[in-house]
């Protein structure tokens, strides 16, 4: 019989992927057609620049040794071409491509902080890259969190520094991110604000250590925002257990506040029985989700009615905030999602509550700092526009707003 029904398998060092693998060739040819690109373009500078002999004193002049990049697809080969200088003026080619001495590219390189700050210790680094991009991963361990760590540090002091009165700060949420971290027998934490500015971008402003029922602690975050050139916000969200808001009404007295519903939620039901927990919280919902400022009003005093006799605990949880976590109403409908809750810092830091449970002992005060620094700046990346972005202007001015709807004054009806 010609035909032969046996399957032979290679060895595991010699399985190779074809699809990846012409991926790479691919990639190489495009690398390479860049580079050949810009040398072209960068040899146009010197046309005019000749010899007496009237030919080019510029001229290439064959490759530099092959070198691999690391790429999110394994190692791809590249090869950089070279230049000489005929007249004795010394001449180098750069590319912006592939720059010297780049041995990952920067997507792999932006991967290794997030390795980090999901979980993946220091120590596992090695094996978590080798998995990513296989085991020709070489130059891509330990030492290179390492040294992004240091690289992290730096950015952070130069952040923490930048000027604010460029942008009109509208809304502000504040909270304190919980690490593992003990400083005597206080637990420490970040102190995190995010503002949103007339233009309805989202911006870390300020991530600094301290604790977080402290007025003191708040009081120099916001006296160095007020250093940096930040304007009085119109709105500030966040919890009502917090000494954020003494230290607001010391610096920033003219801003509204907001607490925050879930924050709330959490601390009233925390103060009655799991049985009674989810009518409770609907109870609640109705209040918050009400259409209008006076059916939350309503809905306020059945909940009092309701519950008062037999948890007063709970109500008076409820009542001490009542016309904070009603301010809401006095601002545009299109905002209300985003300024009920502290969800902003919420979603983007839940994962740094896993990082510091993984790295126990591990994690000194800077090292969260910068940690929870790296973790918003990639995050904020991929922030959205504040939703209903064109009425942050109105708000700025002072229109007033009922029930989240704009009222018209006499001149605008006439008009």
């Amino acid at each position: 019989m010609s035909k032969n029904n046996v399957v032979e398998f290679g060895s595991p060092e010699g399985i190779t992927d074809q699809l990846t693998e012409l991926l790479r060739q691919g990639a190489r040819k495009l690398i390479q057609q860049g580079v050949e690109a810009e040398l072209a373009e960068y040899l146009k500078e010197f046309h005019e620049r000749k010899l007496e002999s009237g030919r080019l004193a510029v001229v290439r002049n064959g490759y530099q040794p092959e070198r691999e990049i690391q790429t999110g697809i394994g190692p791809v080969v590249v090869k950089i071409p070279k230049v000489r200088s005929k007249d004795g003026q010394p001449v180098t080619f750069r590319s912006a491509l592939v720059p010297p001495y780049v041995r990952k590219a920067r997507s792999l390189e932006a991967a290794l902080p997030w390795l980090y700050l999901k979980g993946v210790s220091t120590g596992e680094m090695a094996s978590a890259l080798e998995v990513l991009v296989g085991s020709e991963a070489k130059g891509l361990s330990a030492s290179t969190v390492a040294r992004l760590k240091r690289n992290w540090a730096e950015d952070y002091k130069v952040w923490r520094t930048q000027r604010l009165d460029h942008d009109r700060w509208v809304y502000l949420w504040a909270d304190g991110i919980y690490s593992g971290l003990r400083a005597e027998d206080v637990k420490l934490c970040a102190l995190v604000i995010i503002g949103v500015n007339e233009r309805g971008e989202k911006r870390l402003l300020t991530i600094e250590d301290g604790v977080r029922e402290s007025t003191q602690s708040w009081r120099e975050v916001l006296l160095d925002l007020k250093t940096r050139g930040m304007n009085a916000p119109k709105l500030a969200v966040g919890d009502g257990a917090m000494g954020f808001w003494a230290a607001l009404d010391e610096i920033y007295g003219e801003t509204r506040q907001q607490r925050c519903w879930f924050h709330k939620t959490g601390n009233v039901l925390n103060r009655v029985p799991k049985s009674v927990q989810p009518k409770m919280k609907q109870a609640l919902h109705d209040i918050w989700q009400a259409d209008t400022q006076q059916n939350a009003i309503n809905a306020f005093d059945q909940f009092v009615a309701k519950f008062d006799a037999k948890y007063p605990k709970a109500v008076q949880c409820l009542q001490k905030d009542r016309d904070e976590l009603l301010a809401f109403y006095d601002f545009p409908a299109q905002h209300w999602q985003s300024i009920r809750t502290t969800n902003p810092i919420e979603s983007t830091f839940g994962t740094i509550r896993h990082r510091t449970k993984r790295t126990k002992g591990c994690l000194n005060r800077d090292g969260m700092l910068h940690m929870i620094f790296k973790l918003g700046e990639c995050a904020e990346k991929n922030w959205r526009r504040q939703r209903g972005f064109d009425y942050l202007a109105k708000v700025i001015t002072g229109v007033t707003f009922r029930d989240g709807i704009e009222e018209k004054t006499e001149d605008q009806d006439a008009a």
